[in-house]
């Protein structure tokens, strides 16, 4: 008999939050259900922020069930407030579909869209974008109470600096998608991450009201450290999927570099580790600790970049600590950027501005070949600026081959 996907879940810590709770889990074991995971494709990638949604649907297809994977291309054109202090920029028709593409293409490397419970994906812009906004009013708005939405969490964190009318009907939309995926697909079940759950709520809720019939919600965990903070920002920004915006090496090194109390968490939510190896694997709390991290990385950096990239990228993290030059991730630098060592820091990125070069080289946290640089105006010697190329270490974990080409 297959495991309940809910015991799964909530065995790797995916679950926040559930209603009906008893019932679903009934549901869950005796019959494949439909469930759906909205994504508004805000940008051309799928961040690491998405990782543990798709981790989750993952889960659930293995167990027996079918996901629909709803790209936002009408909700998108209005921006979700949850959890945000500004509004989102509103982007237009094209760009959205240019994403929705990225975001499929990203998302078959966690979730079947072949055989059997093959995943479907749809886009809410097919019955968005061409409501007649009266009608919508009175078929849904009246089962909305505005006292009870601006109690919600999304809701109330705009308040103080001004929650506009079109972000307001956020949660109308995404109701209604609930709605309609119910009506076109017998779709029961909404997750999502524990930030989006009035909005989830407010859908289950407006089928039992609507159509008189169950439906569930569920929320995920939010990928965060330890201390409460949102993992996946690096000094770039988003640690994107796609490897143009975030190498697979960078990404690699991120996980191999997360807080000893994040890696039994990250390897519950993030890899496919059964519980008893992720058990062994932290039990330790000194340096054997590392072993987990470099599996971590390595899993999810497979998941996420294929095998291939997992490899060179592991290879190259282990090069860099031995300290095989050849190996290292090589960065190339125009000899146009000249020789001072701050300039040359921001153009490969090991610092995002020439104040916080600064502020690292004072602090010794850089050395270029195996010397630590103290001084903010250190120049690279002309000998080594001609030979091409050269070592650049940030702290204990970066470390990278800076190759000088001719602009």
């Amino acid at each position: 008999m297959m495991k309940n996907a809910m015991d799964t879940l909530r065995e790797r810590g995916f679950i926040k939050q559930v209603i009906f709770e008893d019932e679903l889990y009934e549901k869950l074991s005796r019959e494949s259900m439909t469930f759906y995971i909205g994504f508004d494709p805000t940008a051309d990638s799928l961040h690491v922020g998405h990782f543990v949604q798709l981790m989750g649907m993952r889960h659930m297809q293995d167990a027996g069930h079918r996901p629909i994977a709803l790209i936002g291309g009408g909700t998108g054109m209005i921006g979700d407030p949850s959890g945000r202090t500004d509004m989102r920029a509103m982007l237009d028709k094209k760009t959205i579909e240019r994403n929705c593409e990225a975001f499929k293409k990203q998302m078959s490397r966690f979730i079947r869209f072949e055989g059997e419970n093959a995943a479907i994906m749809v886009n809410n812009s097919d019955w968005l974008l061409n409501l007649n906004y009266i009608e919508f009013l009175r078929e849904i708005g009246v089962h909305f109470s505005v006292n009870k939405m601006l109690a919600a969490e999304c809701f109330r964190q705009r308040m103080e600096k001004g929650l506009t009318f079109l972000e307001f009907n956020y949660m109308l939309m995404q109701a209604y998608d609930f709605l309609v995926l119910f009506q076109k697909y017998g779709c029961c079940l909404q997750l999502g991450g524990d930030d989006q759950w009035a909005n989830i709520l407010a859908g289950a809720d407006l089928i039992r009201k609507k159509e008189g019939k169950p439906s569930y919600a569920m929320t995920f965990t939010l990928l965060t450290t330890s201390e409460g903070k949102k993992m996946g920002k690096t000094a770039k920004g988003a640690l994107w999927l796609d490897k143009e915006k975030t190498s697979p090496y960078e990404f690699y090194q991120y996980f191999r570099n997360v807080q000893d109390e994040d890696v039994r968490n990250c390897l519950c939510l993030l890899t496919f580790l059964p519980i008893e190896e992720i058990e062994e694997l932290t039990r330790f709390r000194d340096e054997r600790i590392n072993v987990a991290k470099e599996r971590l990385a390595f899993e999810v950096t497979k998941l996420v970049h294929g095998e291939r990239e997992a490899l060179a990228a592991h290879n190259m993290a282990r090069a860099a600590f031995s300290g095989d030059a050849e190996k290292m991730p090589a960065v190339t630098v125009s000899a146009g950027v000249g020789r001072k060592l701050v300039d040359i820091m921001v153009a490969v990125k090991l610092a995002p501005s020439k104040s916080e070069a600064r502020r690292l080289i004072e602090g010794g946290g850089v050395s270029v070949e195996d010397s630590q640089v103290k001084d903010i105006n250190f120049e690279i010697p002309e000998k080594l600026y001609l030979r091409g190329q050269f070592t650049l270490h940030k702290g204990k974990k970066v470390h990278v081959r800076v190759v000088i080409v001719n602009a």
